[in-house]
């Protein structure tokens, strides 16, 4: 069993306060500790370990998590009650890190918590769609039918995002390079006309541009190092609020290709979820609620709080977000279908495996398309630089002859 850290602030019978630290599996068990001292207990609180939950929680991966689940949906499934199959899995564990997180939730569980509300507390190892979806199914009494959905969902996920992390890698590596050859040209190799044009005694403009550029990066080049960092900051300023989240979320979708394959992706994650909830009989109203906090996308998020109040009003899914118009056309008419034939889950399960493939296809297309045009956009630059500099070269020679 792991034992915790607590401190305390206790009473002691001639009314001093007592202050100390207990190692102990729950909070009550130093309250009974302190009792049978003839203590008081004032206040009673986990004492923070170092490195801190911050840090802890970076270092659990979503393979850390998947493989959680997917023991969690083993034992489950082999009718383990909740609390016997989290010592388990803290027994079967190797990380040291998930033995923690695991004993945590056993903790809680042991305590009167839900599995979903024990989850709550890690908000940054747990998405809310993990623990939406895993209190719908502990509300339901399904939690051992969708737990199995929910393991499916984040392995397609992972998958997905490997895929496009791998596809990436080439102009990435790509644009790095460049930059550095670009940058290493103007540094060190356009210096070296400075003595040429000196000798000549005029340089022209666009010689000029360059080695004034050249003086600059050599002298403040490394405040670009900060531009990265900017960039992430100005990112984050655009999520402080709903109304610049909104505006930003609008304009990623409105992007040419980029847009769309947000948006086919999205639409997946909607078929998945949803689809999931359904075939494991959680109604439609919360199955949808369930979904919209899935949703990364927050203009997406907001038109599916609408679909929920015009289909709680009596309209059929499929209606409801064809009104919209911010769902592909196929979503919604495939939903009609499927109300129309009672084979709603189903079909969501198959749209979703349809998006998945158009966004792998789109995602290669735009891959393909961006390192031609790397190519090009870096062979213009080298060429250009070295055309202005001979160019300017050859000017004062004609001019001197």
């Amino acid at each position: 069993m792991a034992q915790h850290q607590y401190s305390y602030q206790a009473c002691d019978i001639e009314g001093k306060i007592v202050t100390g630290i207990e190692n102990a599996e729950t909070e009550q068990e130093v309250v009974t500790l302190l009792l049978s001292r003839q203590l008081t207990p004032l206040k009673v609180e986990e004492a923070a370990e170092a490195g801190g939950s911050l840090f802890e929680s970076q270092r659990i991966s979503n393979k850390d998590v998947i493989t959680f689940t997917e023991g969690l949906t083993t034992l489950l499934e082999s009718h383990v009650p909740l609390d016997r199959a989290l010592i388990l899995l803290e027994d079967l564990t190797d990380s040291e890190k998930m033995r923690k997180l695991v004993a945590d939730l056993r903790v809680d569980v042991k305590e009167g918590k839900t599995l979903a509300s024990a989850l709550g507390s890690h908000p940054k190892i747990f998405s809310k769609m993990y623990i939406n979806m895993v209190h719908a199914g502990e509300e339901g009494g399904i939690l051992d039918k969708l737990l199995p959905k929910l393991a499916s969902f984040m392995a397609a996920s992972e998958e997905a995002k490997r895929t496009v992390m791998s596809s990436m890698m080439y102009p990435i590596i790509l644009s790095v390079v460049g930059i550095v050859s670009v940058v290493s040209l103007l540094i060190f190799v356009i210096p070296q006309f400075a003595s040429v044009f000196r000798d000549m005694g005029s340089v022209p403009p666009s010689a000029a541009f360059l080695l004034g550029l050249s003086a600059w990066l050599k002298q403040y080049g490394w405040s670009l190092i900060l531009l990265p960092f900017l960039a992430y900051f100005g990112w984050k300023q655009l999520d402080a609020t709903p109304e610049r989240r909104l505006q930003r979320d609008q304009f990623l979708l409105s992007l040419p290709i980029m847009g769309d394959v947000i948006l086919q992706s999205e639409s997946s994650r909607f078929c998945r979820t949803l689809g999931a909830l359904l075939h494991a009989g959680i109604p439609l109203l919360k199955g949808l609620h369930i979904t919209r906090g899935v949703m990364q996308n927050h203009v997406l998020e907001k038109t599916l709080a609408e679909v929920e109040e015009v289909v709680r009003g009596g309209s059929s899914l499929g209606k409801a977000l064809n009104n919209t118009k911010k769902f592909p056309t196929l979503l919604s008419q495939l939903i009609i279908v499927g109300e129309e034939s009672g084979r709603t889950s189903s079909i969501l399960e198959k749209l979703a495996e349809t998006f998945d493939k158009t966004v792998k296809q789109q995602t290669e297309r735009l891959v393909s398309l961006v390192e031609p045009l790397l190519i090009l956009f870096l062979g213009v630059v080298v060429g250009g630089i070295v055309i202005v500099m001979l160019s300017a070269i050859f000017s004062i020679n004609q001019v001197n002859f």
